[in-house]
């Protein structure tokens, strides 16, 4: 099969990849219908995380080829949509919903999805049939189900957002539209998005974004207060993962608010005095997207939501090398390869 190989940082090629196989009695194997890059795969090609011929893609969908011995809640011709973290969905952890810290976790990276087929572990745990078989014009938003949306979801459940909160999202990616996406859906009352990029403004607003601030750092936080009778949002999510985005997303929370933070956050170092002065909730990591699936298919089948918008390139899975480009140079916000 073709597949997405990244040799090491900044080269990325598509060459052939062993066709995946069942091999424990509780796999499937699926035939991918698309696939896209996500921004954290913009960490091993920019070499914050190392990279090794290393197969890459964690978001996937598509039609069950074959199961193992094992496998129980899907067969051959099932459309799925899947997390991008394996989990057996029965474990306490998994029980309790955070399925993404499941006994049997791993990360969907480590088998590469950016491809034409896909084994997936425990597929009665990770994957999820859709009500039917979808029409190509879902694609988009049944794929931004398996990672960014659960992951925009489950950020801003984290921060608690809700009736009569006032919503803050830093970070204008995709997960941070997507945030605010899910805190409208969830009825929040006011959300501010922390944005500088003109087209990723009009996107949050189209999601639900009452309110767009420019200011970064302090003066980010300085306008949230300004915004807020000087206490801070409720809820504050935070999508990026740098230190000033950290930073930035606990200084805009106010005092007994709650913090969602969902950015992969490399050499972040936050000072313990000042999160213990802050005085506020947090929580979050790798997003539980299992537990939201369900609901979120069923809201993506019935058009209440459509979280396909946040793919703003389309290109085939051959032409991934430019997708990496123009994710890293910022010309486009999320990428969606056909097959």
């Amino acid at each position: 099969m073709r597949g997405v190989v990244m040799h090491t940082a900044g080269d990325v090629r598509v060459e052939e990849r062993a066709d995946p196989k069942i091999i424990e009695p509780t796999d499937a194997v699926i035939a991918l219908a698309a696939t896209c890059i996500c921004g954290s795969d913009l960490w091993p090609y920019r070499g914050v995380e190392p990279a090794d011929h290393q197969a890459m893609g964690h978001e996937y969908m598509g039609v069950v080829e074959e199961v193992g011995a094992d496998v129980k809640t899907v067969k051959p011709g099932d459309f799925v949509v899947g997390s991008f973290v394996i989990s057996d969905n029965t474990c306490e952890i998994c029980q309790a919903g955070f399925q993404s810290k499941c006994v049997h976790a791993e990360f969907v990276a480590q088998i590469g999805t950016q491809a034409e087929k896909a084994r997936i572990p425990h597929a009665d745990g990770t994957l999820v049939k859709t009500p039917g078989t979808p029409d190509p014009e879902l694609y988009p938003a049944l794929l931004a189900a398996s990672d960014v949306l659960g992951t925009g979801w489950f950020a801003a459940v984290a921060a608690e957002a809700g009736p009569g909160k006032t919503v803050a999202v830093v970070g204008d990616g995709a997960v941070g539209l997507m945030a605010i996406l899910a805190a409208k859906q969830l009825g929040a009352e006011r959300i501010i998005a922390m944005s500088r990029h003109p087209e990723r403004q009009k996107l949050a607003r189209y999601y639900g974004a009452t309110d767009v601030v420019e200011e970064r750092g302090e003066e980010g936080v300085a306008k949230i207060k300004e915004l807020t009778s000087g206490l801070g949002a409720h809820s504050v999510v935070e999508a990026v993962g740098t230190q000033e985005s950290f930073m930035q997303a606990v200084g805009a929370t106010r005092g007994g608010g709650h913090l969602g933070y969902v950015g992969v956050n490399y050499d972040v170092k936050i000072p313990g005095i000042e999160l213990f002065f802050a005085g506020i909730h947090t929580l979050g990591g790798p997003a539980p997207v299992r537990r939201f699936l369900p609901d979120l298919i069923d809201r993506i089948w019935s058009g209440e939501i459509d979280p396909g918008k946040v793919f703003d390139l389309t290109l085939p899975l051959e032409e991934a090398p430019e997708g990496y480009r123009a994710m890293d140079e910022r010309r486009a916000t999320k990428v969606l390869l056909t097959l």
